[in-house]
């Protein structure tokens, strides 16, 4: 079943088409790799599918609704209820301890609950940080913060936008091994990445290059059960 369908999708600035009639669907329960040089339209498509802009023209189904269609109000509601976000650039508020930078997540879900934010930052083994400032996190540290501020809401969808791109060999391993974790629990993932090993982690990549599908591979050696 799919949770996420593009259809016929184009995003078009002036005279430059960033997305061309791209179609592509991600079922439930999937990770899926989205690759491509600069310009291909990586970006692009992410801030649609996380409803942060809107296509020129297509359907964005997401677990059916056209988000294409939905209000500004509307797509702020899908996004806080739906979908949990992954930034390269942590956006952590640098004044607030680690366990305060998860609850902010929950402030415009519902309520404020430490409990359940030190669970989710247990999850991704930083509870006994949860107390420090960004200042005192290293930066893979910060980077599962933001995993675990992404987890809190319980989102249909995580997407990830160059989740490994600032980080050494080590926390980008700490990374993945979350993202399986969360795979093998049914979370859909997509994942923005310039990282062959990366994409190689997911089950299905698909390459954009300008603005079009190029390809799509399935990951022969995808291991649902790997650590």
């Amino acid at each position: 079943m799919s949770l996420l369908e593009l259809k016929n999708v184009s995003k078009i600035y002036g005279e430059l088409k960033a997305l061309d009639k791209v179609n592509i669907h991600v079922d439930q329960g999937e990770w899926v790799a989205i690759m491509g040089p600069s310009g291909s339209g990586k970006s692009t498509m992410m801030n649609i599918i996380g409803c942060m802009d809107k296509p020129t023209m297509g359907e964005v189904l997401l677990d059916g609704v056209d988000i294409a269609r939905e209000s500004s109000k509307k797509l702020t509601d899908i996004r806080r209820d739906k979908i949990g976000l992954v930034f390269q650039q942590f956006h952590m508020v640098n004044y607030l301890t680690a366990v305060e930078n998860v609850m902010v997540s929950q402030y415009y879900h519902s309520m404020p609950d430490e409990k359940e934010a030190l669970d989710a930052l247990e999850l991704v083994g930083l509870r006994e940080r949860a107390h420090h400032l960004p200042s005192q996190l290293s930066g893979g540290e910060q980077q599962r913060v933001c995993v675990a501020r992404a987890l809190i809401n319980h989102p249909e969808l995580i997407l990830a936008d160059e989740p490994t791109g600032n980080l050494d060999e080590a926390n980008e391993n700490i990374v993945l091994s979350l993202f399986r974790q969360l795979h093998r629990e049914g979370t859909t993932l997509i994942v923005v990445t310039h990282d062959p090993e990366v994409a190689e982690a997911a089950q299905r990549t698909i390459v954009l290059e300008h603005g079009r599908v190029a390809r799509e591979v399935n990951n022969e050696n995808f291991d649902p059960n790997a650590i």
